[in-house]
């Protein structure tokens, strides 16, 4: 018992946990220079273990313990107490070794599980990047990073970008090549690198459309038989003559493809196939297209080459293998499972979840896609060959609704049925009895169909303005699909044309409501709101619309009249000119482009745009009125006879366009033209008092004899004139004496006295001899204006005094305008102001 000593207070009962071999400091590791040299060479040797304490016995029977002391077995006292000090340390409690914990054997060392007390470790030993091995790797991996951000502009569009980085990756890849061929290891150059690099930069050169460039990099790589499977890429280069429409290139490299290309890859195969019917049907080969699509059809049908084998069999009107061609199209599977699927039970709710979740996936978009591909080839295919495989279209239609009524495309009989009906009403002898009927049979039908065909119906009376025949079948339609847009528009408009505006927007706010992409709607209902003058919401609909449609013409038309109506005339320019941008022909917007300018006073600008309007529609009596009156207020007459001429063409009755001729050529100074045009007017309308007047005051300047007799027959005729207005003048006396007649005689009956109207037949002759003579000349009625100056004329016997104009210029007002504004001609004028025209001329000749 000599050798156990209690533990007293002061000493550490814990002393020697943080005690261990240095040989398990894994910690230590990266500071051991001896393992570092091994680690980075094959004949390193670490050098010997040793223990801590020199001189410790190292002996077949010592025992040693996890904390790196090598001790002697325990002799025959047993074992020691828990604190026992043995050679002068202390035994640790238990043997199990603590990780974390040092292998220190001093008493009193502090706890440091991390080595914080050690410092910092050293810095990593940096990289040698000036070996050539290192300047390859870093050439390589921006070479990738270039292919990479190439393929990454051109998924966002940046076409121009993506070729720059593409020619950039080249120019890395061919330094690199250079640098191993320097360094000695050409044997390692990287094919694969070299590949990607030259494929990246000729599908940049082909979505940037430079075609050549991208032919010659698709040649380096075909060409290098280094690369193996390159002879596919062939298809690529065929696919760019194509786009150049080099067919028999094209063909020439399908074919090459396909003769590399292994039966394994089937469907590769069979695209490539597909590529080389398409181009045949280009080149008009029928023939050899048929060939292609059939062996596909055989081997693996699909839907677009059906569709095509049926326009093959069309273009050379062969009739039996168009209804072949037909029955193998609907006869495709698309693989598409049930819908019914898609339907939630009642039972289980996490199931009915999952359906929820799946049914507007990505799967199930692109099965829905497919089949709404495959109706559509469907319906085009029936109308294409319905009237071509029969003698009568119905039978052919018939043929086809039949077919299909017996395939997995059930649903789409009814929609051929309404086809049909439609077909009907586009044929040229327009056979509506036969649509009528053909569109009634489907009352009967379920709803959607019912409805299709309601719509139909209801838009087919419309257009033939049988409104009440529109709205019951409008109704029909909303009664059976109450969410149907184009019912409800139908309704709309059958309330429209009533003019009940309030009902007519409700039908078209629901229309949008159910469905909100619907522009006839919103297009209608911004019509709506004009009428009811709510210009402020009719505009923000057109803008709504306009955001849809950027290119309808129409919005931006309808948007321009919107703010002119708001009086903002710059705006209503601005949309102006976005309609000419889009329809540049459009007469009727560049004639009110023309009238806006006119109203800003920018007349150059107005006639600008009023002559492009006469160029493209030179029969707008407004525009061609405009220019007219433009080059006479600018003095150049000559120019305006042939718009006032073109007029007189269009409206060969209004004397005012003639009248217009004959003052453009006094105007200019040729009194002889207008003389005979003068002469010829009074021909057409010889009571015309203004061509009477216009001729004796010529015929008197240029010193005619015929000065006399037309000054005679202008005193007829005023004096005609003198009695009809006299006459109306009495007969509306007369007219008014009989109300004021009839008046008393209806007081005389209600207080019990009959008196007879009597009419005088004086009264009604005059009437009936106003009605006759209304007709005669659309001018002679102007004649209430004239002065008594101008009815003073002298008579028949009486020379004609044209030295004294006095008494005639005062009752003539020119339209053209005072003496001193026109040009200067050569004919010697004997009065002092020769104005011809009458007081009210300038309002029937000249536009405001």
């Amino acid at each position: 018992m000599e050798h156990v000593h209690l533990a007293v207070e002061e000493d550490d009962l814990y002393s020697g946990y943080n005690d261990y071999n240095p040989t398990f400091d894994s910690e230590e590791l990266e500071n051991d220079v001896g393992f570092q040299q091994a680690v980075r060479t094959s004949h390193g040797r670490r050098p010997p273990m040793t223990a801590k304490f020199p001189g410790t016995p190292i002996g077949p029977r010592s025992l040693a313990s996890s904390f790196g002391a090598r001790l002697h077995m325990a002799s025959s006292m047993g074992r020691p107490m828990t604190g026992a000090v043995q050679d002068g340390s202390a035994r640790p409690m238990t043997a199990v070794k603590a990780a974390g914990y040092t292998s220190s054997l001093s008493r009193g060392s502090a706890f440091d599980p991390l080595g914080q007390s050690r410092g910092p470790a050293p810095a990593l030993e940096a990289k040698n990047e000036d070996t050539p091995e290192e300047k390859i790797k870093i050439l390589e991996k921006k070479v990738n990073d270039l292919i990479e951000e190439s393929c990454m502009a051109q998924s966002m569009g940046a076409l121009q970008v993506a070729l720059e980085k593409a020619k950039e990756a080249g120019r890395k890849e061919r330094a690199l090549v250079r640098q191993r061929e320097q360094s000695g290891s050409a044997d390692h150059i990287n094919l694969d690198l070299t590949y990607s690099v030259l494929l990246n930069l000729a599908n940049q050169y082909t979505n940037n459309e430079m075609y050549p460039e991208a032919l010659n990099s698709y040649q380096i790589i075909v060409k290098n038989k280094m690369f193996s499977n390159a002879g596919r890429l062939k298809v690529n280069m065929a696919n760019i003559y194509f786009k150049q429409k080099n067919y028999p290139k094209a063909i020439k490299f399908y074919r090459m493809a396909l003769d590399q290309i292994t039966n394994a890859h089937k469907e590769m195969r069979i695209k490539i196939m597909q590529n080389i019917g398409v181009v045949f049907i280009c080149m008009g080969q029928y023939t050899d297209a048929i060939t292609s699509f059939e062996h596909i059809m055989s081997e693996s049908p699909n839907i677009k080459t059906g569709f095509n084998l049926i326009l093959c069999y069309y273009a050379i009107g062969d009739r039996e293998r168009m209804k072949k061609a037909f029955q193998k199209l609907i006869s495709v599977p698309l693989g598409i499972d049930d819908e019914d699927k898609y339907i939630p039970s009642n039972e289980d709710t996490s199931s009915n979840m999952v359906i929820e979740a799946i049914k507007n996936d990505k799967l199930h978009q692109m099965e829905r896609d497919l089949k709404t591909l495959a109706e559509k080839y469907i319906m085009t295919a029936a109308k294409l060959i319905a009237p071509a495989i029969e003698t009568l279209f119905a039978t052919g239609f018939d043929w086809c609704v039949d077919m299909v009524k017996s395939s997995q495309y059930v649903e789409l009989a009814n929609d051929l049925e309404i086809n049909k009906a439609i077909t009907y009403l586009r044929q040229k002898d327009f056979k509506q009895v036969r649509a009528v009927e053909t569109l009634k049979a489907f009352e009967k039908k379920d709803s959607r169909v019912k409805s299709a065909a309601a719509t139909n119906l209801s838009f087919l009376y419309f257009l033939e303005k049988d409104y009440d025949q529109a709205d019951r079948y409008a109704d029909l339609a909303m009664n059976a699909d109450r969410y149907n847009p184009a019912a409800l528009i139908n309704k709309g408009n059958t309330v429209f044309v009533k003019q009940d505006y309030e009902k007519a927007a409700e039908f078209y706010k629901e229309a949008l409501r159910n469905d909100s992409s619907c522009t006839e709607g919103l297009y209608n209902l911004g019509l709506t709101y004009q009428r009811l003058n709510r210009l402020e919401e009719a505009l923000d609909c057109f803008l709504k619309l306009h955001a849809i449609l950027r290119n309808s013409s129409q919005v931006m038309y309808q948007l321009a009249s919107l703010y002119e109506l708001l009086e903002n005339p710059e705006q209503a320019i601005e949309w102006l000119m976005q309609v000419i941008s889009v329809t540049p022909t459009d007469a009727q917007a560049l004639a009110k482009l023309g009238e806006l300018h006119d109203g800003e006073g920018d007349k150059s600008q107005a006639f600008q745009y009023y002559y492009e309007s006469f160029r493209y529609f030179p029969s707008n009596i407004h525009v061609i009125e405009w220019l007219g009156a433009y080059y006479i207020e600018t003095q150049f007459c000559e120019k305006a006879i042939q718009y006032f001429e073109r007029a007189t063409l269009i409206q060969p009755t209004q004397v005012k366009w003639q009248l217009m001729v004959a003052s453009c050529y006094r105007r200019s100074g040729n009194s002889q033209k207008a003389l005979e045009t003068y002469k010829e007017i009074h021909r057409k309308f010889p009571e015309n008092v203004e061509c009477l007047r216009f001729l004796v005051r010529l015929c008197t300047d240029m010193q005619l004899k015929e000065a006399q007799d037309y000054a005679t027959k202008l005193k007829k005729v005023e004096k005609m004139k003198e009695i009809r207005e006299q006459r109306i003048k009495s007969g509306r006396e007369g007219s008014a004496r009989s109300r004021r007649e009839g008046r008393e005689s209806s007081a005389g009956s209600a207080a019990g006295i009959s008196t007879p109207v009597l009419i005088s037949p004086k009264k009604s002759s005059v009437m009936d001899e106003v009605k006759a003579d209304s007709g005669r000349s659309s001018s002679s009625t102007k004649g209430e204006r004239l002065s008594a100056k101008m009815r003073s004329l002298p008579g028949s016997n009486e020379p004609y005094e044209a030295s004294s104009p006095k008494e005639l210029d005062a009752s003539y007002v020119d339209p053209l305008g005072p003496q001193m504004d026109r040009p200067k001609t050569g004919v010697k004028k004997r009065v002092e102001d020769d104005d011809f025209a009458d007081e009210e001329l300038g309002d029937d000749l000249l536009p405001e």
